[in-house]
């Protein structure tokens, strides 16, 4: 019946969209999928069994469609909301090791100076743990073992340094553990729940590991590479002995070793010549590293501990799709698990390890199922320069892959990476006839130094090149029309679409930025107080905007002083609160094309931040750009009514048309 509903719905809209596109295109495709369905609230997410099994948690919309938490007992229907956000929803949670505790992180309109929040359960009341304006607080450390205590970071004494601070659930009482010298951007703690590592950026763009014998004994540095190599901290073993760190020394990729403290012996516990170990699994008891995924396309885990290689090899049999442990019970016989497909919603199971059985709890968004999406395939692309570019393509589903319309979908970070699985915008975007090419550039993560080091200073240069060359890897298989090509992305994914716009401009027949940056120096010169220490590491990667002989580099990479040159037509979104991308760097590039009489559509929400999280503005957003790529390229559109999506606080501003 549901199935009925929706396909009916779907038809509708396919006859609403039919005028916007090619008529042999459209004959071709499957119906549209409405952009509800793909960009709403998932129906249920993330659930999490409480420490003693008997309760689990999840997120869901409440009546009003905000996401909450709600909670049931295991094996009763006696589901309630246990939050009461008012409009943002909630996306982050965790359950406190008392059972009797759910704490949650929200900011304010987008600004991530997120407080933490506990939910008392037996009581209902709801206590803010860190009600200081303009303070940015997380969750450092929840340990089994001190169940009624916490470790936060909190920027309260310094806006530039995250302290330590040991929270009592209890009272709520709030000290001060760990002072932040200034330079520490990471915290560590060991079994016993005593902060005894510190990861610091040094000033030369490196990274160096500090390890303290205990809480009153002095830091002394452990291991200290340059800007070159990949360093991180993981754990200590249980005995606090050693210590588990991710480090690229000695080899290309990083791989996960163990540390003796005393003697300096490393072991290497996982490692790949193709790509840097990705996930650890650590049990939090034992502190034993158990399993470590590794990602050229697809996920795969390394398993380390004999205890849960037959839980490893059963739970690969349960679903098609990649998974990861997200959650287990203090007794460790029970594991919540989520399974990542291309062709559908993240599905989650109970993994019974006692009986050695799973079942299925729910799919994040049911609506998905049996709907026609489209394969997403890992395909390898090689650069100018010889570089292999490890990418992924999607294709709209029921049509031949000729000569179609491209969009070039570019990650953000840009020390992040595409990965495989269920992505909305991919699907949408299949879905409306174009085929999607999501692209690991030059300076991606997790394929080793030397490939992230490629993309040192080379915002706007090699990096942007990497992005032609995929784009004529696809023509070239005959996949893409050279003439209907677009650049769309978010953060330096949105960056990626203004220096595709101005630096080729013929390239590419139009272009959507989403919160990208467009004058590296304002850009810097913006960034929240608390990333003071990973500083260097900008001006390593991208050129230092202080430095006189970078001052070329840096104008030549950004597009604001090209923005005479944009002559294809380009989409704009941007959150008022972004403290990552500073709302003037959209507002300075539209008053430059405006300068010099040129087009650009300009969309600001005002109570977004670096994306837009709100299902409403996301669909609105989502609707213009539709309907903007359907006029440039030619893919089908499904009619948005009304000047915006109710609920949605877009603000638009049209330049020239």
């Amino acid at each position: 019946m549901f199935k009925a509903i929706l396909w009916k719905s779907v038809r509708l809209a396919v006859l609403a969209a039919a005028l916007a596109a090619p008529a042999a295109l459209f004959a071709e495709l499957p119906p549209v999928i409405p952009r509800e369905v793909l960009f709403g609230n998932p129906q249920r997410s993330q659930p999490r069994l409480s420490p003693d099994g008997q309760r689990l948690a999840w997120i869901a919309p409440d009546k009003k469609n905000v996401l909450q938490v709600w909670i049931k007992t295991v094996g009763k229907d006696d589901d309630k909301i246990v939050t009461a956000d008012k409009k943002r929803g909630v996306r982050q949670y965790f359950w406190a090791q008392n059972n009797k505790t759910l704490l949650y992180l929200q900011d304010n309109d987008g600004d991530e100076n997120f407080h933490v929040f506990g939910v008392d359960l037996a009581s209902g009341n709801v206590r803010d743990y860190t009600p200081f304006q303009g303070v940015r607080a997380s969750v450092a450390d929840i340990n089994p073992d001190f169940p009624e205590e916490l470790l936060l970071t909190m920027n309260l004494r310094n806006r530039q340094a995250m302290d330590v601070h040991r929270l009592n659930l209890a009272t709520g009482a709030l000290v001060l553990d760990t002072e932040n010298p200034g330079d520490v951007g990471g915290w560590g703690s060991d079994a016993k729940m005593q902060v005894r590592a510190a990861q610091v950026q040094t000033p030369d763009g490196g990274t160096e590991i500090r390890i303290r014998d205990d809480a009153k004994s002095p830091w002394k540095s452990l291991l200290k590479v340059g800007p070159e190599e990949i360093l991180g901290f993981e754990d200590f073993s249980q005995d606090g002995k050693s210590a588990y760190i991710k480090t690229s020394a000695g080899s290309d990729t990083a791989r996960l070793v163990s540390r003796d403290l005393s003697t300096g012996v490393q072991t290497v516990l996982a490692a790949s010549p193709e790509v840097d170990a990705g996930n650890v699994l650590i049990h939090p008891k034992s502190h034993v590293v158990q399993a470590v995924s590794f990602e050229p396309g697809r996920s795969s885990w390394k398993v380390l501990d004999p205890s849960i290689r037959a839980d490893f090899d059963a739970i690969a049999k349960l679903n098609a799709g990649d998974f990861t442990v997200v959650n287990r019970t203090a007794a460790d016989d029970a594991w919540l698990v989520a399974f990542s497909s291309d062709r559908g919603p993240v599905s989650w199971y109970k993994w019974d390890r006692t009986a050695k059985k799973g079942s299925l709890i729910f799919t994040a968004q049911p609506k998905l199922e049996g709907l026609p999406l489209a394969e997403m395939k890992p395909v390898v692309i090689k650069s100018r320069d010889g570089l292999t570019l490890n990418s992924y393509l999607t294709l709209p589903v029921g049509v031949a892959p000729k000569n179609l319309p491209l969009v070039l979908f570019v990650h953000g970070g840009p020390w992040g990476r595409d990965t495989w699985g269920y992505n909305s915008t991919a699907q949408w975007l299949a879905n409306r006839g174009y085929a999607v090419l999501q692209v690991n550039f030059r300076a991606s993560t997790g394929y080793g130094k030397k490939f992230l080091n490629a993309g040192n200073r080379q915002w706007g240069l090699k990096m942007h090149d990497d992005l032609l060359d995929a784009a004529k890897w696809a023509v070239d298989k005959g996949v893409a029309d050279a003439k209907r090509i677009a650049v769309f992305g978010g953060s330096y994914g949105g960056y990626a679409a203004l220096a595709a716009a101005t630096m080729t401009p013929d390239a590419f027949a139009c272009n959507v930025d989403i919160v990208g940056p467009s004058n590296i120096k304002t850009l810097i010169g913006a960034i929240p107080p608390y990333w003071k220490p990973i500083r260097a590491m900008f001006d390593v990667r991208m050129g230092n905007v202080d430095d006189p002989k970078d001052a070329e580099l840096i104008r030549t990479a950004s597009p604001l002083f090209r923005a005479d040159r944009i002559t294809k037509p380009l989409l704009i979104g941007q959150g008022a609160n972004d403290p990552r991308v500073n709302v003037k760097e959209s507002e300075q590039i539209v008053e430059a094309i405006e300068k010099n009489r040129g087009n650009v559509t300009y969309v600001v929400y005002s109570d977004e931040g670096h994306g837009f999280a709100r299902p409403e503005n996301r669909i609105d957003f989502n609707a213009r750009a539709e309907k903007f790529l359907g006029g440039c390229l030619g893919g089908r559109v499904e009619p948005m009514e009304g000047e915006r999506i109710p609920g949605s606080t877009a603000f638009v501003k049209v330049v020239g048309k």
